[in-house]
């Protein structure tokens, strides 16, 4: 019998130092902390042996926080447990996530006898007054180090992240960013715009204000407006296409051939598990997740059948499954193939979403052709808006 394809996730929720902007599910921790922690996510890995073992991995991501904090005996003892208790295809697509100050060249050489193939690493800007801004621990400088450090040992195939509206940030600055990121010549970039999360240090800032006073620093610069983000946004496909990279989805871009088949395969809503703290799952339309508590993940972890990976345990209808499959399907700039629709829900597109798509082409935010569906450019822009049309 073939085997069913499944992705693995993986979350590691260690960090140096919480950013400014951050609301993952991470936090600094000792040396004690990450070893029990990575003692419980390998109970979890093995207890998955059996109920896994009629699915092949396409692809593994390790995500969090910072998993480059961890040592590289505790990443090998990860991997090696992942590959002794599910079936890791051959040419599985592997991610790790690393942030300049936490590499080594000891950390690169394991990370490539662990199978790992893809890398990314956390830039988010080229500036190190926004860096600060950001609070993030690196320099531009600091990145360049573990840039030389990962193509040295090899990595072939790597991703760098970038953050713009950040504040103070001009349209000007922003391109410097773009251009010194892509001058680089990594495979993937993807460039997200700030989002300001409730609990975080820049919500005191600027949740309610475009930039406030603190008696402490004085004024805080402020956000860019909505024109220069609406630049930013613009001038980030036009630049980046100079430089050889397409967009394939809303806020990803990647030379040919190097898309990220992990993040492909949640908005094409193939079947992923999540292991670790919190990580989340979507297995037979099923979504849960792991608990967020700490001390309740290692005491509980593996012990027990779908403990702790069944909080928040949700059984997706079948208008759930298409409200998902448009709006996830739409932010890949190919669109979504009306025939697999059909394929999958037994009705054509038409039948059921045939209204809204016939008023959003009348305002211009999608497009038909050749039997997909896809955002214009003018779509893109409002994508929220159009994603909200497709909701029963």
């Amino acid at each position: 019998m073939e085997k069913k394809e499944l992705e693995l996730y993986v979350h590691i929720p260690f960090c140096v130092r919480k950013c400014a902007y951050c609301d993952f599910l991470s936090a600094p921790a000792g040396e004690q902390e990450k070893a029990s922690y990575v003692e419980a996510l390998i109970r979890e890995i093995k207890s998955k042996r059996q109920t896994y073992a009629q699915y092949r991995v396409s692809t593994v991501f390790l995500g969090g926080g910072t998993p480059s904090v961890l040592s590289g005996e505790c990443t090998a003892r990860i991997f090696h447990a992942l590959r002794e208790n599910f079936d890791i295809d051959r040419s599985a697509e592997v991610t790790m996530e690393v942030n300049p100050g936490t590499v080594t060249e000891e950390k690169a050489a394991v990370w490539k006898q662990c199978g790992v193939n893809r890398l990314s690493i956390g830039l988010q800007s080229a500036d190190d007054r926004e860096l600060a801004m950001l609070g993030r621990i690196h320099t531009y400088r600091d990145f360049l180090d573990t840039w030389h450090i990962v193509r040295l040992a090899g990595f072939e195939n790597i991703n760098i992240d970038l953050i713009s509206a950040i504040p103070g940030q001009t349209a000007g600055g922003w391109e410097r960013t773009l251009r010194t990121a892509a001058g680089l010549g990594p495979e993937h970039i993807s460039a997200y715009s700030l989002i300001i999360e409730e609990g975080t240090p820049f919500y005191a800032r600027y949740g309610e204000n475009r930039g406030i006073i603190s008696e402490e620093t004085g004024l805080w610069p402020r956000l860019p407006d909505e024109d220069t983000e609406r630049e930013i946004y613009k001038m980030t496909a036009r630049i980046l296409a100079e430089y050889g990279y397409h967009r394939y989805e809303i806020s990803n871009y990647a030379k040919k051939g190097y898309e990220c088949r992990h993040n492909l395969g949640y908005w094409d809503r193939k079947e992923y598990l999540g292991l670790g703290l919190g990580s989340a799952s979507l297995i037979r339309e099923r979504r849960f997740h792991n608990t967020a508590v700490m001390e309740t993940y290692l005491t509980t972890a593996g012990k027990l059948p779908e403990v702790p990976a069944c909080e928040d345990l949700e059984i997706l209808t079948t208008e759930d499954q298409m409200e998902e499959f448009m709006f996830l399907g739409l932010r890949k700039t190919e669109g979504i193939c009306c025939d697999r629709f059909q394929e999958k829900f037994g009705r054509p597109i038409e039948e059921v979403y045939g209204q809204q798509i016939l008023e959003l082409e009348r305002k211009g935010l999608l497009k038909r052709e050749n039997r997909k569906i896809r955002l214009t450019e003018r779509g893109v822009d409002v994508s929220n808006t159009v994603f909200t049309e497709f909701m029963f």
